[in-house]
């Protein structure tokens, strides 16, 4: 049994983060490796891991790292799989690392989850596997369900406990999921878009159109459509319905980014999110989207960097597309190793 996952960590005082990926995989039943290989003091065996890694079949890899961690960056810069970036707090609550994972210059994207959120690492690689096994998507299903079933425990305790005078508790109504382990199998129709590009409002088409650009030079199929699921969150529901059969979604979003968390709340396929620069820097989009919690991961791109988003895309369709694959390779790579 060959290894689908690489993680690499920093330091090996990052493990207490990767246990939190590593729990995750075996609970996922997906075969992983781990290896200890810092970007600066051992860069040549960084290097050579994530090359032949690549070739003997590594589907994802998740880099683990604190303060520079330009882990992530260097493994992305090797190879043309998709990288998953877990910035750690080490110092200044994480936020260097955090930027160091995330603001990847083009065509090197790193898909950035929260810090320390090893755990939302691996769920993210695990559904960017699923996006071509339809077991592992399943089992990501069941799991997510559990955090599910784990807040609706965590809320019986809670009002079990509650005590005052005016607590009045009303009879609600909630739909439950559905029954676990359930997926929709997607379409075999070979004209359904392969993304759904998904901007908050007219004022992000500016870095939508960088992914799209990108996705029209690589021939990749995409629904795009304008919808802000705070301003008019029925007809959101309804566009999330209808892109069922998407491989995944990139979202795109400035202020505090309610599109992404909208969309990963809806489905259980990947999602990218893009943040956008309206205010702060676009410091506000980058932090509401990366600091998601446990069980519901957005892989996270520099601000503004649409083309990036594209290319993360391209890379977790290419491990089950070979015409994709070849197009992402003459696109994206300059060295001869990874022709």
């Amino acid at each position: 049994m060959n290894p689908k996952v690489m993680i690499l960590l920093g330091s090996a005082s990052d493990f207490k983060i990767a246990e939190k990926a590593i729990d995750i995989l075996e609970q996922l039943e997906i075969p992983y490796d781990l290896r200890v290989a810092s970007a600066h003091r051992t860069h040549e065996k960084v290097k050579k891991i994530v090359l032949e890694s690549t070739h003997r079949g590594v589907e994802v890899f998740i880099g683990i790292a604190g303060l520079a961690a330009h882990l992530p960056g260097m493994i992305a810069a090797n190879t043309h799989r998709p990288v998953v970036g877990v910035p750690v707090d080490v110092k200044v609550g994480g936020i260097d690392a955090l930027f160091a994972s995330s603001q990847m210059p083009f065509p090197a994207p790193v898909a950035t989850v929260g810090i320390d959120r090893g755990d939302n690492g691996a769920i993210l690689a695990a559904q960017i596997m699923g996006i071509y096994d339809e077991d592992i998507r399943a089992r990501v299903s069941k799991l997510r369900q559990g955090f599910y079933h784990k807040v609706k425990r965590d809320e019986t305790q809670l009002l079990n406990n509650l005590q005052g005078n005016f607590y009045t508790p009303g009879e609600l109504e909630v739909d439950e999921i559905p029954e676990e382990g359930s997926v929709s199998p997607s379409s075999p129709d070979s004209h359904d878009p392969l993304i759904s590009v998904i901007p908050g409002s007219y004022s992000d088409m500016k870095i939508a159109k960088k992914t799209t650009m990108f996705l029209d030079r690589m021939n990749i199929s995409y629904d795009m459509n304008v919808i802000s699921p705070i301003r008019y969150p029925e007809k959101f529901e309804e566009y999330m319905a209808r892109m069922n059969d998407v491989k995944l979604f990139i979202a795109i979003s400035g202020l505090s980014a309610h599109v992404t968390g909208a969309v990963v709340a809806l489905s259980d396929k990947p999602v990218i999110g893009v943040p956008c620069p309206m205010r702060l820097g676009g410091m506000d989009a980058l932090l509401s989207m990366v600091n998601m919690p446990p069980g519901v991961p957005v892989g996270t791109v520099g601000v503004a960097n649409g083309g990036n988003g594209a290319i993360l895309a391209a890379e977790m369709l290419s491990i089950g597309d070979k015409t994709i694959e070849a197009k992402l390779k003459r696109l994206k790579s300059k060295s001869p190793e990874l022709q």
